[in-house]
């Protein structure tokens, strides 16, 4: 069966750290067995083709082993299919086609979050910031952007996230990777 994904890599690319040039990341994909790599910006977003037959964690757990091998340094990966990332962008509980990408971020889990992992936190004290949960995802509506958003800060924190690997794009990234991943 063959069946296009999206592989999210967390945290690269960053103020010179954990540098992947994206060229070695398609050429480390195709090495896998992949094939139609393509990546989209230099923050580690890479679609691919999979004949392989394995689930999202066996591919993820493949590329950050390809990774550390390679570039010798761990890499934190998400690969997820088309149709779950097509179910995500859908599945947006905020106007998307009314706001500014800048303004919309969609975070991914490694596994599913229960909403009591967030229940400490007062909604109310962060308006006009929103977020809600979906499918191993979680929705952020930051008005102002990522970068000035306290809302972003607090649910970035590690005691939050423990245990659970999490990386966000904001809304241009959610859609392209859409694209990237139709069959």
């Amino acid at each position: 069966m063959t069946t296009r994904y999206a592989a999210l890599l967390r945290g690269i690319n960053v103020s010179g750290h954990k540098k992947v040039p994206m060229a070695q990341l398609r050429a480390l994909l195709t090495e896998l067995g992949h094939s139609d790599v393509t990546t989209y910006l230099q923050s580690g977003n890479a679609a691919f083709t999979s004949t392989s037959g394995a689930d999202e964690n066996a591919l993820a757990a493949e590329l950050e082993a390809a990774i550390e091998k390679h570039f010798g340094f761990g890499v934190d990966c998400l690969v997820r299919s088309g149709p779950y990332l097509r179910a995500v962008a859908d599945g947006c509980p905020f106007p998307a086609a009314e706001l500014e990408a800048r303004q919309l971020h969609v975070t991914y889990f490694s596994g599913p979050v229960a909403p009591d992992r967030f229940a400490g936190i007062d909604q109310a004290a962060f308006l006009p910031e929103e977020f809600r949960l979906g499918d191993r995802a979680l929705y952020l509506y930051a008005p102002e952007g990522l970068g000035r958003s306290k809302l972003a800060e607090t649910l970035s924190r590690p005691a939050l996230l423990k245990g659970v690997t999490a990386t966000t794009r904001n809304w241009n990234t959610v859609v392209t990777l859409v694209e990237l991943t139709r069959d």
